[in-house]
């Protein structure tokens, strides 16, 4: 179950949690696609896209997530991970073939606030997401059981509690699905706050801080 977490306000703060398995390949945070200039995230080294893009020149972000639902045909499914990078430049869901994609939440962000997107197949809903705290995961908005908004809402600092959104199953075949990483981010302002960690450590409880300020300016 991936997670994203939302607090909008001044600046707005977004937490992504990655969740997949521990053998699929991927690369930490970069400007890893030329034909998205400026755009930093990390790739999924398996179908090229990205979980979570950020365009620090415009200050907004795009999160994705995978959803519940039908899935799309086969012969002529495309990877979800092209969403967040179109979305990000485009500063809202990009006018494509919804059919070609298996079910998803895309969180798009900026200072001002945050909207969500879910396709399970069939239908699309779009909606802002709500003032205060709100938690994102795979079932959509409001479906954490962990019982998270509340914990986050009342932290200042999110670092500290960056563990308790995270996950790890071993599985009977062997594999571990598992949090392979976590981004915190703040919007707002003339910067943009870019902290990325790579949990595949599977040590962190508190997850370290990684400082790496984006200037919007690049």
């Amino acid at each position: 179950m991936c997670t994203v977490i939302v607090r909008t306000g001044e600046p707005l703060t977004l937490l992504g949690v990655r969740d997949e398995f521990a053998d699929r390949p991927w690369e930490g945070p970069g400007e890893h696609w030329p034909d998205y200039p400026g755009v930093v995230g990390g790739r999924d080294l398996k179908a090229g896209g990205t979980w979570l893009a950020v365009l620090p020149s415009a200050g907004r972000a795009a999160a994705l997530l995978n959803g519940r639902g039908r899935a799309a045909d086969e012969r002529t499914r495309v990877s979800r991970g092209e969403l967040p990078l179109r979305a990000v430049v485009a500063g809202a869901l990009p006018e494509v073939d919804l059919t070609r994609y298996d079910p998803f939440h895309l969180v798009l962000a900026e200072g001002a606030g945050a909207r969500l997107w879910s396709w399970d197949g069939l239908h699309l809903a779009a909606s802002p997401v709500p003032e205060g705290t709100s938690v994102i995961v795979n079932g959509g908005l409001g479906a954490d059981s962990r019982n998270l908004a509340p914990l986050f809402d009342a932290a200042t600092d999110w670092h500290e509690l960056v563990g308790r959104a995270t996950v790890r199953h071993d599985l009977p075949d062997g594999r571990r699905h598992a949090s392979l990483s976590a981004t915190l981010l703040t919007l707002g302002g003339e910067r943009v706050g870019y902290d990325f960690s790579d949990l595949t450590s599977w040590n962190a409880v508190a997850v370290p801080r990684v400082d790496r300020g984006v200037s919007r300016d690049g």
